[in-house]
């Protein structure tokens, strides 16, 4: 028996009905999901997103993605600009701070190493630190020694790493008591 033009046609488009039905999760998923391997973030001193991730401070969202807080270069926010991320500007939240001396070295966890133009560090509106890495994709993990001369107590140390090949940098606080 032979089908008719009108069958293959209704055959052909529930065929193609239940593969879209079937892919269409997948695609979704896929859109959607944020990669796992995102970014970085201070980890020692402990920034206040990995104060976060590691439960010293209770947290929302960035609990789980201490690696994204990312914004548009040249900004002097805790937060990168990303109001989900919001609770790394409030300077009451019981942040652990860290006791250091004359200077600190700061270890960064990428993970995705992107080109890094540079590694900015400040005080308040003070730039205390600058690392060029002239666009060179870093390791995995990436330490810089940063003086604190001038300063003194407690401190609030926003920690930049700028991205070499898009508009972005990444963004973490860490709380300090200089000299303590």
């Amino acid at each position: 028996m032979h089908r008719t033009t009108r069958q293959k046609q209704h055959s052909r488009r529930k065929l193609a009905a239940l593969t879209g039905a079937g892919l269409a999760p997948v695609l979704v998923l896929g859109l959607t999901a944020t990669p796992a391997d995102a970014h970085g973030w201070v980890t020692n001193p402990a920034s206040r997103q990995a104060q976060c991730a590691t439960g010293v401070v209770s947290c929302g969202q960035i609990k789980w993605e201490p690696q994204s807080v990312e914004g548009p270069k040249g900004l002097k926010d805790c937060a990168g600009g990303n109001s989900r991320f919001a609770e790394l500007r409030d300077d009451n939240k019981g942040w652990q701070v860290t006791n250091v001396g004359r200077s600190a070295t700061f270890n960064w966890k990428l993970t995705a190493q992107h080109r890094t133009s540079t590694w900015q560090y400040f005080i308040g509106n003070t730039k205390i630190a600058e690392f060029d890495d002239g666009g060179a994709k870093p390791p995995e993990y990436v330490s810089h020694n940063v003086n604190f001369q001038g300063f003194t107590g407690k401190q609030k140390v926003l920690a930049v790493w700028n991205v070499a090949d898009t508009a972005n940098a990444f963004y973490a606080c860490v709380d300090v008591n200089i000299g303590g």
